[in-house]
């Protein structure tokens, strides 16, 4: 078993930062990875049960896929999502945080567990994961850019 944490301070609100990720026709606007999100159930009102379907690149112009179920959701400030394999000793989880700590200040935290139990891919997971990990944090770096570019996405929830 893996574990992978992420930590970093951005210039935006959380209810900013919010909206951002839960606008998944964005993604591929700041996310490098990211092909295209697919909502397959909606879940609740807050988004709770959400089942999405995330298409990504992977090496040598490949595709790959992540069904993942949304949990856990706390609007503004964060949810879980576990990431659904065929085989179950794979499932993978996650669990996206934001603190506002002052107006237009957030602190935002990543984590991710994850485990490849069969051969060939487990010789390779360190690798895999230490190239999934600097990607995913290249993504919310991006994502703060993105909102910093573009001061007109949800000027309303700019904190005073």
């Amino acid at each position: 078993m893996r574990e992978h944490t992420y930590s970093v301070e951005f210039p935006h609100s959380a209810a900013r930062l919010w909206a951002l990720f839960q606008d998944y026709d964005r993604w591929t606007e700041y996310a490098p990875m990211v092909v295209e999100v697919q909502v397959l159930w909606p879940g609740d009102e807050h988004h709770n049960g959400r089942l999405r379907r995330v298409i990504y690149k992977m090496p040598l112009g490949r595709r790959g896929s992540a069904l993942e179920l949304v949990t856990d959701v706390e609007p503004e400030r964060g949810y879980t999502y576990t990431m659904i394999s065929k085989d179950p000793a794979n499932d993978q989880t996650g669990k996206v945080r934001l603190e506002p700590i002052g107006p237009n200040r957030t602190r935002f935290h990543f984590e991710e567990r994850y485990n490849i139990a069969k051969a060939p891919f487990k010789w390779f997971e360190g690798p895999i994961y230490r190239f999934i990990n600097k990607q995913n944090e290249l993504s919310m770096r991006r994502a703060s850019d993105w909102l910093t570019a573009h001061p007109d996405y949800r000027a309303d929830l700019v904190e005073a």
